[in-house]
C-alpha cells in the first residue's frame, strides 16, 4: 500500500506541480539566453576528455594551457577540414550553375516525370535566381542558406554575436570544470544532498553513454554516407554526407536530408547526361545499406541495448524537448527521457528511494 493522500501531501503534491511549472514556464522565456550556455555546456563535456589528455601530455598543473591547447587542435583541425573541402563543393555549385544555365537554354525533359510536376518544381526553385546567386560568386551563400533549412535554429546562432558568448562560456566552464562540479555540490540542501547528487550521477552516467556511443555510430555515419554518395556521383557528396552525420545525433532527423538529395538529383539531370530516377534511387539504396549497417551491426556493438523507447514516445520527447530547449533539447531528449522514466518507474510504481542508483 502505497502513502495516503493526505491534506499535507496533497499540498506539496501541488506545490511542486506549481514550481514545476514554474520552472518550465521561465525556460521558455529565457530559452534564447540558456540556449547558448546549453550548448556550451555540451561542447565543454565534449571536449573535456581531450582537455585532460592535453593537461597529462604537457605535464602541467594549470589546466588553463591545456584548455587553449584544446582550443586551438579543435580550431586547426576545422580550419583544414575547411580548407580541403571548400574547393570541392565550390567546384561542384559551379558544376551545378552551369547545368541550369544549359537547362535554361535547351529546355531538358526528365523522363517519366510529369510536366506540371516539372513546372512546379522549377517555380519553386526559381532556377532564374540560382542562376544569378551563382554568377555573382556567391554559390557558397546558396550552400549556407540550404543547410540552414535543414538544422533551423543553427542559422540562429550563426548570425548572431551569441556564438561569440557560447565560445566564452566554453574558456571558463573548461578551466573551472572540476571546481564547478564541486562548487554546485556545496549549494545542495543537508536533506537532499543525497538524492540530488545520486541524480546527478545518474545524468551524467545515462549522457556518457547515450553521447559518446551516438557520436562514434554518427562519425561512422557520416564516412558510410559520404563514400555512398561519392560511389553513385551526387554532387556534393562530402557535404549532404556530413549534414547527415550531424542529424544522426538526433533520432529520424537524418532522413531530411532526402529533401535536399531529390533537389541535387533533380538539378543534376537537368543536363540529360543523368536520369533523376535511376540516381535518386542509388541515393536511397546509400540510405538503405548505411542505415542497416548502423542501425544492425555498430548501434548493438558501440551503445549496446537499446534505450529501450517505443519510437512514437520518442518523436514525442523530441517534440516537447525541442520545444523547450530547441536543437539543443532534441540533442539531450533520448537520454534524459529514458532517465525519468527509470526515475517514475522506481519512485513512483515501485516506491523505492532515491539513495541507491537508478538502472538505466
Amino acid at each position: 500500500m502505497g502513502k495516503p493522500f493526505t491534506f499535507d501531501r496533497v499540498v506539496r503534491i501541488v506545490i511542486t506541480l506549481v514550481v514545476l511549472w514554474g520552472a518550465i514556464w521561465l525556460i521558455g522565456i529565457l530559452k534564447n539566453v540558456l540556449l547558448p550556455f546549453c550548448l556550451a555546456c555540451l561542447l565543454s563535456y565534449i571536449m573535456e576528455p581531450f582537455v585532460e589528455f592535453n593537461q597529462r601530455l604537457l605535464h602541467v598543473k594549470k589546466r588553463v594551457w591545456a584548455v587553449f591547447l584544446t582550443l586551438f587542435d579543435v580550431t586547426l583541425t576545422i580550419g583544414l577540414l575547411v580548407y580541403f573541402f571548400t574547393p570541392i563543393v565550390a567546384d561542384e555549385i559551379d558544376q551545378m550553375g552551369a547545368i541550369l544555365k544549359n537547362y535554361s537554354a535547351s529546355r531538358v525533359t526528365i523522363p517519366y516525370l510529369p510536366s506540371n510536376i516539372t513546372t512546379e518544381i522549377e517555380n519553386k526553385l526559381n532556377i532564374s535566381k540560382i542562376i544569378a546567386t551563382i554568377d555573382s560568386g556567391k554559390g557558397l551563400s546558396l550552400l549556407d542558406k540550404g543547410e540552414s533549412l535543414i538544422t533551423g535554429t543553427v542559422d540562429f546562432f550563426m548570425h548572431s554575436v551569441e556564438w561569440l558568448l557560447t565560445f566564452i562560456y566554453i574558456i571558463f566552464i573548461l578551466i573551472d570544470y572540476n571546481k564547478l562540479g564541486e562548487g554546485f555540490k556545496l549549494l545542495l540542501p543537508g536533506k537532499y544532498k543525497a538524492a540530488i547528487l545520486q541524480i546527478g550521477e545518474d545524468v551524467k552516467d545515462s549522457m556518457n553513454k547515450y553521447f559518446r556511443s551516438q557520436m562514434i555510430i554518427a562519425g561512422c555515419a557520416a564516412v558510410f554516407y559520404c563514400i555512398g554518395f561519392s560511389i553513385v556521383g551526387l554532387p556534393m557528396a562530402i557535404v549532404m554526407g556530413v549534414i547527415v552525420g550531424i542529424l544522426y545525433m538526433i533520432p529520424y532527423f537524418q532522413y531530411i536530408t532526402l529533401i535536399p538529395v531529390i533537389v541535387i538529383c533533380f538539378i543534376y539531370s537537368l543536363d540529360g547526361s543523368v536520369d533523376f530516377w535511376p540516381l535518386f534511387g542509388q541515393c536511397l539504396l546509400v540510405y538503405v545499406v548505411s542505415q542497416c549497417i548502423c542501425d544492425y551491426i555498430l548501434t548493438p556493438k558501440i551503445m549496446g541495448k537499446s534505450m529501450g523507447l517505443n519510437p512514437a514516445i520518442i518523436l514525442l520527447s523530441l517534440s516537447i524537448w525541442g520545444t523547450l530547449l530547441g536543437i539543443i533539447g532534441m540533442i539531450i531528449a533520448l537520454p534524459l527521457t529514458t532517465l525519468l522514466t527509470a526515475y517514475y518507474k522506481k519512485v513512483i510504481i515501485d516506491h523505492k528511494p532515491l539513495s541507491s542508483p537508478t538502472e538505466i
